[in-house]
């Protein structure tokens, strides 16, 4: 503060020293004047300039230090005026080091705010955020791929694709989650909450597809069940067939020389029973690929060399009961991310059950088709036989129903495991007498 104390001093004398100098050039050289007044003038308005500049310095420095915190520019530097004393260098000091702070506090929230966006990506359950005019201010990619959308930048662009979605979303918002079922056959649950960000209205909507989790919990339930019954079967049947054979060998040995007719049915008695026991438990055995499935092994895969691979194994048997088999061209470009073994056996199942269907049919017909929109592909195994009743449709995915004569009930349930196994759908529509399609849903 001395020095600055100094600089105006010294300032402030210049001028004075320039005003006598003035005044007395005015009053001893009355010829130069005029020309005394002109130079007189420019060098008060100079010395005065550079004195308001002077004492003005610390209100500019205020300035520029409000103007950075205004418009976040943290990169400015207090230094010019250090020689001014020990008092401005302090200044100086303390603005760059508030300026630092700012610094540091709008790196920590940009790092915040990524870290936040990060795990809002990464959830499965779709998130979106909007303001009071439906502008979107943040989506992320998991709402994206429920609503079958690439981007979505104002709520009105749903009216188009999701008119009932964005009916929900307008409403005014409810603690009671709402029910929207999407084009993509989704069970989407909705549930909408309003919060103030700087005293400013912003609704965040959750959707979650809820039909994949109660389909995953039904299964479940199946597996659990199927592992009681298997387990409690068994743990039944084995004993009885142990003891049934030990009695062959007592009516073997013990009765080997009576060949009465009592004695002959025993022996056909227990040989019935021993058959029928280890039958049943062949059954149930069989069952444990049911719980037993592998989790996938997922790589990306071409569904051209996917279904030619299937087509070259059952084109045999297609050719023996001659059913024609159409199958559009797939283009090569078209991948999923899957196991390519799992969804083989999914297809061969859809493919052998299809053909099952068409026995005793005229013009026998098996379609194979592949299509790709809304970031989904589909594979479609179509028949034109004889379909299902509408009351069997919604069972044919219930483990150990079967509509054949021959049949054990969990192939399509299996079939159905490894495409939820794949985050993905099985699903079916049918027109009695018209033939069936199951759709497979990446």
């Amino acid at each position: 503060m001395k020095r600055f104390a100094i600089g105006l001093f010294i300032r402030i004398s210049i001028i004075l020293v320039t005003c006598l100098l003035i005044a007395y050039v005015w009053w001893k050289v009355p010829a130069s004047r005029s020309l005394l007044v002109g130079v007189g003038i420019i060098l008060l308005t100079v010395q005065t300039a550079n004195l308001h500049r002077y004492i003005t310095s610390l209100n500019r420095k205020l300035t520029r230090f409000m103007e950075s915190v205004r418009y976040s520019d943290f990169a400015v530097a207090f230094k010019a005026d250090n020689e001014l004393g020990p008092s401005f260098k302090e200044l100086n000091q303390q603005f760059n080091e508030v300026l630092e702070a700012f610094r540091q506090a709008r790196a920590e929230k940009e790092a915040n705010l990524h870290y936040l966006n990060t795990i809002v990506q990464q959830v499965s359950v779709g998130l979106i955020s909007f303001d009071m005019s439906g502008n979107v201010e943040m989506t992320n990619q998991a709402a994206l791929r429920l609503l079958g959308i690439y981007r979505l930048r104002n709520l009105s662009d749903l009216q188009t694709v999701h008119a009932g979605l964005y009916e929900i979303l307008t409403a005014t918002p409810s603690s009671t989650p709402a029910i929207y079922q999407s084009s993509f056959e989704q069970e989407l649950s909705v549930r909408c909450a309003t919060v103030s960000l700087r005293g400013r209205p912003v609704t965040v909507a959750s959707i979650q597809n809820i039909r994949s989790e109660l389909q995953q919990k039904e299964l479940e339930a199946w597996q659990n069940l199927t592992k009681v019954l298997r387990h409690e079967i068994m743990n039944s049947v084995t004993p009885i067939v142990s003891l049934v054979g030990t009695m062959q060998q007592i009516v073997n040995t013990e009765l080997a020389g009576a060949d009465t007719e009592a004695v002959n049915d025993l022996r056909e008695a227990l040989t019935t029973i021993e058959h029928r026991g280890r039958g049943i438990m062949r059954f149930v055995d069989a069952y444990r690929n049911f719980t037993a499935i592998p989790q996938p092994r997922l790589a990306e895969i071409s569904v051209e060399n996917l279904l030619k691979n299937v087509i070259a194994l059952v084109q045999t048997e297609l050719q023996q009961r001659h059913i024609i088999l159409q199958a559009p061209p797939v283009p090569s470009y078209l991948m999923i991310f899957a196991d390519a073994g799992q969804i083989e056996m999914v297809l061969i199942n859809l493919i052998k059950n299809a053909m099952e269907s068409l026995d005793g049919h005229r013009k026998p017909k098996l379609r194979l088709e592949v299509k790709s929109q809304d970031n989904r592909l589909m594979i479609y195994v179509s028949d034109n036989g004889p379909g299902i009743e509408p009351e069997a449709i919604e069972k044919i995915f219930i483990p150990f129903y079967t509509t054949k004569k021959t049949g054990s009930g969990i192939g399509l349930s299996l079939s159905r495991q490894i495409m939820q196994l794949h985050n993905g759908q099985l699903k079916v529509t049918s027109t009695p007498g018209q033939g069936s399609t199951f759709s497979m849903i990446f």
